[in-house]
């Protein structure tokens, strides 16, 4: 899989996970952020074809990561990958423009699905 994937997330340990879970799935160009600021700071519109963003991070969270992506980029697929859940969450990161969700923990196969499901197979 030739795709360019940014992700954030303030916990190398996840961060990690993520890569690994990634290169499970053929995913091996993956840029790495330590939190919010830096993950906006990275995103140009074109250089990416998929974002992984932590909810819960330092400087911005990914609520805002996603906001500031989508004043760019109106297309490339945003997934907050998580732990929280509930109903008014899921509206809130889906008002700012994520994509999907990814449950903390989770597997690579359930990682494929959700590059399969947004085109980035």
């Amino acid at each position: 899989m030739g795709i360019r994937v940014l992700m954030a997330d303030d916990s190398k340990t996840m961060r990690t996970i993520i890569r690994r879970s990634l290169q499970a799935v053929g995913v091996n160009e993956a840029t790495e952020a330590a939190d919010g600021n830096e993950a906006v700071a990275l995103f140009k519109p074109g250089q990416f074809d998929l974002v992984l963003t932590d909810w819960n991070m330092p400087g911005q969270a990914g609520i805002d990561v996603a906001r500031a992506i989508r004043a760019q980029d109106a297309k490339v697929p945003i997934i907050m990958i998580t732990t929280e859940a509930d109903k008014e969450r899921v509206v809130q990161a889906v008002q700012a423009g994520v994509t999907d969700y990814l449950l903390k923990p989770f597997t690579p196969d359930a990682l494929r699905e959700k590059l399969v499901k947004h085109g980035c197979s």
